[in-house]
């Protein structure tokens, strides 16, 4: 596969934007393959992301966001660059439950997208042998109400010890503290088992089935300090009916739940995902 620089950005909107960026990459001989762009008028912001083949630039891949930068800081860019050689590396946290953390093991493995495990974090001993199997090291940081802040402490350690890109709670089944969703905010994603914003919080399959729904979903959301308040980034829905208990939602969830989060994140790694207040502009 031919290696890419991805930059992605948002900035004030006005005009020239795209006349701008495209002269800059031309002038350096460069080759975008892919490129979207998205105007979000109730902000009066500009969203783009554009793909370039590192190879047809005049000047080292690594040197683009020093290039670059003057564009950035004309149009007031919120702005990164990432470059296919290499991947994001991702924590993953789980606790009891299995089928998110096996199914993106899987996917790790497989390479379904490019994404690098540097590490598990589990508040539970139970998936160690699979993590290690995989030769990803696992860390068991146990959470309870009198540790929970130095346990939260030692996982930031472990993130940045990691040099981790992102974070994912695959099924973590842990509130995570003020500071630690402020400190890395936009570098967590998480699965609730439900269509948000209907049945946040605890046992939403048990609140769905209180309220008779037909449709039960998934969603994947950044992390925010207010409870599966976060950004949306990907979400689908599975068919019900009356005999369902919310057992049998649960085990119907859990192919939908493992399904959106890799779908999640494989947006979130590509650089698909642009924050936009409280929602996300998402180029597929």
């Amino acid at each position: 596969m031919d290696r890419t620089l991805t930059l992605s950005f948002s900035c004030p909107d006005t005009s020239g934007i795209v006349a701008e960026v495209s002269a800059f990459v031309a002038g350096h001989q460069g080759w975008i393959t892919e490129a979207s762009q998205h105007t979000e008028h109730e902000l009066s912001r500009f969203f783009m992301r554009v793909e370039i083949r590192a190879e047809s630039l005049d000047f080292p891949a690594g040197e683009f966001a020093q290039r670059f930068a003057p564009v950035a800081k004309k149009f007031a860019m919120d702005w990164k660059v990432s470059d296919s050689a290499r991947p994001r590396r991702v924590v993953l946290l789980c606790s009891k439950q299995e089928h998110c953390l096996y199914d993106l093991l899987a996917r790790h493995v497989a390479q379904d997208f490019p994404f690098v495990v540097p590490c598990v974090i589990s508040n539970h001993e139970d998936h160690r042998k699979i993590v290690e199997a995989h030769g990803i090291p696992f860390h068991f940081v146990p959470v309870t109400p009198e540790t929970k802040h130095a346990a939260f402490r030692k996982m930031e350690q472990i993130f940045r010890d990691a040099k981790a890109d992102l974070i994912v709670l695959a099924r973590y089944m842990q509130v995570l503290d003020e500071p630690m969703c402020r400190d890395f905010a936009g570098k967590i994603i998480n699965i609730h088992h439900s269509f948000l914003p209907s049945f946040a919080g605890a046992k939403p399959y048990h609140q769905a089935h209180r309220r008779g729904v037909k449709l039960i979903g998934a969603t994947c959301h950044f992390v925010t300090p207010e409870l599966d308040e976060g950004p949306i980034v990907e979400q689908d829905v599975i068919r019900i009916d009356h005999s369902d208990t919310p057992e049998d939602m649960a085990h119907l969830g859990k192919d939908i739940e493992k399904v959106v989060l890799a779908r999640g994140l494989r947006a979130v790694v590509e650089d698909r995902v642009l924050l936009a207040g409280n929602k996300t502009v998402i180029f597929r």
